[in-house]
């Protein structure tokens, strides 16, 4: 049965009104996967596909893995993880909810990507400056202002030297009002990224459909 995803918002709402004023993002998020129930339609960000302003960056540019490493930031449920890997990165994908990995696992059981579960805050220390390329959706406008300083130094931590950072996030000018989870980012949060060793390649202001985003191009 499809589920309106106007229910699937209502349901994460309600879960984030009981559990985040504790401070349990990752508890949370968990959550959210959890009482799914199997149903992606019940995960409010869930499309099953990768996302389309990340995926019209990598068409446009062409990009290929030829076998250079990737890590996909809040991974979900794959999609975008496995959009890299068919382009031929060597991918790691994480996601602070065991239940979207172990979700992820069973809808790829087959897939190249070393799908884990990990916290952007307390990432391995492996993964410093370790990926050719990291993509991140999403991730950092589902965390509250106080923790996206970290968010965003983590982040670009994960870069390797001569590696590219692909952002993609809901956007809003300074003075409109962020309103609920997600909360949209600004411009001026994104400088962090140049803040953190970072070089802004190219920024974009995206506006379709599905209202307006950010596309951010960085590398080291």
């Amino acid at each position: 049965m499809s589920i309106d995803k106007t229910a699937a918002r209502q349901r994460a709402y309600e879960l984030a009104q009981r559990m985040l004023p504790s401070g349990d993002f990752a508890g949370f998020f968990d959550a959210v996967y959890a009482t799914a129930g199997g149903d992606a339609n019940w995960v409010p960000w869930a499309d099953l596909q990768p996302h389309p302003v990340a995926l019209a960056w990598l068409e446009r540019q062409n990009v290929q893995g030829e076998g250079r490493s990737a890590l996909v930031v809040g991974c979900g449920l794959g999609d975008d993880a496995e959009e890299l890997a068919g382009r031929g990165f060597h991918v790691t994908a994480f996601d602070v909810s065991p239940n979207a990995i172990a979700w992820c696992k069973q809808r790829f059981p087959a897939s190249s990507v070393n799908y884990q579960a990990a916290d952007l805050l307390n990432a391995p220390a492996a993964w410093s400056q370790a990926f050719d390329f990291v993509l991140e959706v999403y991730t950092i406008q589902a965390l509250p202002r106080e923790l996206r300083t970290r968010a965003i130094a983590g982040i670009a931590q994960f870069v390797a030297p001569g590696g590219q950072l692909l952002v993609v996030c809901r956007g809003r000018e300074p003075q409109e009002d962020p309103g609920t989870l997600p909360w949209p980012l600004t411009r001026a949060e994104l400088a962090q990224f140049e803040q953190n060793g970072l070089r802004e390649v190219s920024f974009e202001d995206v506006r379709d459909e599905d209202g307006r985003h950010f596309r951010a191009w960085y590398e080291r």
